[in-house]
Formats: structure tokens, sequence, C-alpha cells
């Protein structure tokens, strides 16, 4: 049974969902702006992470500068709520008008080529307007995986409103997903997998900006075992609506050493192309948790 918290929260998205997506655009974005200037100045751990993160990434940064680029990051980050409340009821015409992609021909050559693509993004911008851009805009369906929320009916509202928009959504909990992935890549299919966060024992340990941070294998190994296209992608914002990114060249499979080793240079290359991407809009990276480990061994 679902607890009161979990209750609450649930109500609070469905009425993002219900609420937000009626307002007039500018309207909606104000809204957002409000919202995420007033947790900015609650300073609460959320915020105080998002900045310790930034001060990785923008290592020259003084305080003031830290300040300003958390206050952006959190607009930001409010910024992708209310486009995501707004999606489902969005034009599909505007997909293709809000969203430019740099590169656009590397994915449209490597699904063309029907080996199967993986599209690995990091919490960039709007993964979910870029998902809508697929669907919407090339009008190529894809497959997915997101994490189990709680509460269940949290997770299911997620699911339904990315299946809205033309996504296949897979659980992340259980071992069947990847089968499952690696199915679609074999017919030649497309996944997106948001990719720069992995705290599981089978995260692979990559160089992030200079210290250690984990990350998911499973791109990786998934180019590995059927063949398919391994290509990284970075967004940003632009002044709204717009959103811009950029399809990064094919990771290649090495030709010698072990599964293992493999795997990890992979996702190593992965990890620079998210790290050049980061660079350039720092503000528009929604980390809010912890990454490094040397972050995770702070806690008591």
């Amino acid at each position: 049974m679902a607890s009161g918290k979990d209750k609450l929260v649930d109500g609070l998205y469905g009425l993002g969902w219900a609420g937000v997506k009626k307002l007039p655009e500018p309207a909606a974005a104000a809204l957002g702006r409000k919202i995420a200037d007033v947790a900015w100045k609650r300073r609460g751990k959320s915020v105080l992470r998002l900045e310790s993160n930034l001060a990785r990434v923008v290592p020259d940064a003084g305080p003031e500068r830290l300040r300003a680029l958390s206050q952006a990051g959190m607009r930001s980050y409010m910024r992708y709520w209310m486009e995501s409340f707004r999606l489902p009821a969005m034009d599909p015409r505007r997909f293709g008008t809000d969203v430019t992609m740099k590169d656009e021909h590397i994915l449209r050559e490597a699904l063309a080529s029907g080996r199967g693509v993986i599209v690995a993004l990091p919490h960039l911008a709007n993964w979910d307007l870029a998902g809508a851009w697929v669907t919407g805009h090339l009008g190529i369906p894809f497959t997915t995986v997101a994490e189990r929320l709680k509460p269940e009916s949290l997770y299911d509202r997620f699911v339904a409103y990315r299946e809205s928009l033309g996504m296949e959504v897979l659980p992340h909990s259980g071992g069947a997903a990847f089968g499952t992935l690696a199915r679609r890549l074999r017919s030649g299919g497309l996944i997106c997998l948001v990719a720069d966060r992995d705290l599981s024992s089978s995260g692979v340990e990559v160089d992030f900006f200079g210290a250690t941070a984990r990350m998911p294998a499973g791109p990786a190994l998934l180019a590995q075992q059927t063949g398919a296209a391994l290509l990284p992608a970075t967004l940003y914002y632009g002044d709204a609506p717009k959103m811009y990114g950029r399809i990064h060249p094919e990771v290649e499979v090495p030709a010698d050493g072990t599964r293992a080793d493999k795997t990890a240079a992979m996702t190593q290359a992965v990890a620079d192309a998210f790290a050049s991407g980061i660079a350039e809009h720092p503000e528009d990276w929604h980390m809010l948790q912890r990454l490094w480990l040397d972050d995770l061994e702070e806690r008591p």
C-alpha cells in the first residue's frame, strides 16, 4: 500500500501533467523559473550537490560563478519539467523546428545500414524532447529503459507519458531488459539510453573531469553483442523553445583485448563525448545526485 508521502508525490506529478500543459507556454516557463529560483535560494541538498558537481566541471570557477551556474542549472532543470509536462499536448510538427541536431546524418546513415543503433545520452537539457524529435520528426520508433520509481503509480505515469510520445519503455529492474534491447537491435531497431550515472556493481569506472565515476556497461556490451552502432549524443538549450544537440561519431569496438577491456575502452569514449558536451554547457547538466566515487565515500 502506498504511503502518505508516496501519494503526495504522485499527486503533485499528476497535478503537473494535468495543469501545466493547459497553461500558455510563457506562463509555464515563468512558473518554472519561479519554482527554480525558490528552490535555489533555499540551498537544499540537491542544489548544493549540483553546485559541487559543477565545481568539478568548471574547476576554475569562483564562488560567485558557481552560484550563478547552479541558479542557471536549476532553471534549466525546471525548464525540463515544464517542457516535459507539455510535450504530450504539443504539435508534433514543432519537434522539427524546436530541435536542431548537428550531424544528424550520422544517425540516419547508421539506421540505414540496418545494424541497429544505440544512442547514449547524459542528463543534458531535455532528453525526452530529443526522444520526441526522433519519433515525431524522424518518424522512427525506439526503445528505452526507465528506472522503477516509487510510488509505483508514479512509474506508471512516466511510462504512459513516454509511450504517448511513441517510445517503447522497459523497466530497468530485472534481467529481461538487456535481452529485449538486444533483440530490438538485431532487428535493426533504435534504442536510446541515458547513460551518465551507474552506481551498481556492474558500472564501469571512467575518468570523468579528472576523477573516477561509474557509468553503465550496457551500451558498450550491447554494441559488442549485436554489432549495433554506438552513438553518443549531447544536448543543450537555446532561447526557449529552441534546443540543440549533436550526434557524435560512432564509438567503435576495439579490435583487441578481452570483453572487459573493450567495454572499459568504449565506456570511456562515451564518457569523453559526454564531458565535451557538458563542459560546453554545464548549466544544462541536470546532475543533482552524487556521481564521483570519492563523493560517495563521504557518506557516513
